[in-house]
């Protein structure tokens, strides 16, 4: 049974930051491209980072790209999101998300986590 389960939420302020995890069990972890969603008021899945089986490649959103690094340990069936700079609009729950295809599109990915709450106070 594939389980994802996400970590490291939390209340932060503004221009803070917080690392999330994502660890994984029940499949073979590098094969699987990863990535991060949240949910926006108008869109169910917003993608937000995406890590190739390696970890050689990575792809952002606009919005965090300079903010946010994604990267992943194969040795421990884990991949993180640090996040920096925190801001308000970042406030989400954020959902680890496992794929056969590496891509920025929410529907090739086969699997995903619980999510974690991160909230940013202004």
């Amino acid at each position: 049974q594939v389980q994802l389960v996400e970590s490291g939420g939390g209340l932060v302020q503004a221009g803070g930051s917080l690392r999330l995890s994502c660890a994984a069990s029940g499949l073979t972890f590098s094969v699987y491209h990863m990535g991060w969603f949240r949910p926006t008021p108008g869109k169910e899945r917003e993608f937000v980072a995406a890590i190739s089986t390696s970890g050689r490649n990575t792809i952002y959103t606009a919005s965090v790209k300079g903010r946010f690094t994604i990267s992943r340990d194969n040795a421990k069936n884990t991949v993180y999101l640090q996040m920096n700079s925190l801001k308000p609009e970042d406030t989400a729950v954020y959902y680890c998300a496992a794929s056969q295809t590496y891509t920025q599109r929410d529907y090739p990915y086969d699997y995903w986590g619980q999510g974690t709450q991160v909230t940013v106070s202004s």
